[in-house]
């Protein structure tokens, strides 16, 4: 069977989790901390860094975008980066807004002073860097309103990736309480429906030993 090395809450791990649900690919799932720098790891990714999913013959694929892009070719049902060559440019253009500016100007911040500094024991949060990511959430929250006023979801009709992408990031937050849902209506009925669907069920069931999320986390209606 498949397995996948994952840290909870991160988002990159969640995205890949997500994606192995909707294709409905059975996998063992193996938390590893990386900051142990386990040899047995380091030789499956010598970056050290997760998710990493390891196929039943061994063979070992890292990054969470490039085990996506992976996975969509393998099993091609349903199809996750799909369409024309200029859907298939727009589904990555999203993937990267997430998985760089997102998570650069809002998980890091949140998510990464809240909970990676608290249990990696690197200090105490820096203020300035959350009052940052909350700041930055809205940008974000107003861009997703404005992709869906004329699309089902992000990147066209069609679930892709980048819905994927966008609800693992978004999911670490709110596991925090940090996304205003309230203040974004058009993003937060986006979110409704990817958060309603059984591939994001065993992500709501995660709890951080110590840091529990708040109680609209798992809230299929909010």
């Amino acid at each position: 069977m498949r397995v996948l090395y994952h840290l909870s809450l991160s988002p990159f791990c969640r995205k890949v989790r997500i994606l192995l649900h909707e294709k409905k690919m059975e996998f063992d799932l193996r938390a590893e901390q990386v900051w142990d720098r386990r040899p047995g790891f380091l030789a499956l990714n010598p970056a050290g860094e997760v998710p990493v999913l390891v196929e039943p013959d061994g063979a070992a694929v890292c990054d969470s975008t490039t085990i996506c892009e992976y996975l969509d070719e393998i099993e091609p049902e349903p199809r996750l980066i799909g369409g024309e060559p200029p859907e298939r440019a727009e589904i990555r253009r999203l993937v990267a807004w997430f998985d760089r500016k997102f998570n650069r100007e809002v998980t890091e911040n949140l998510v990464g002073e809240k909970i990676d500094k608290r249990f990696l024991g690197r200090g105490v949060p820096d203020s300035s860097a959350i009052r940052a990511g909350l700041a930055n959430v809205h940008v974000h929250l107003d861009y997703i309103g404005y992709l869906i006023r004329d699309r089902r979801w992000l990147a066209g009709d069609e679930l892709s990736l980048a819905d994927i992408t966008a609800a693992a990031h978004l999911s670490a937050v709110d596991y925090l309480g940090d996304v205003p849902w309230e203040e974004h209506e058009e993003a937060k009925d986006w979110y409704a429906r990817i958060k309603s669907r059984p591939s994001l069920r065993p992500l709501l069931a995660d709890h951080i030993p110590g840091a529990p999320p708040p109680k609209h986390y798992a809230d299929l209606d909010f």
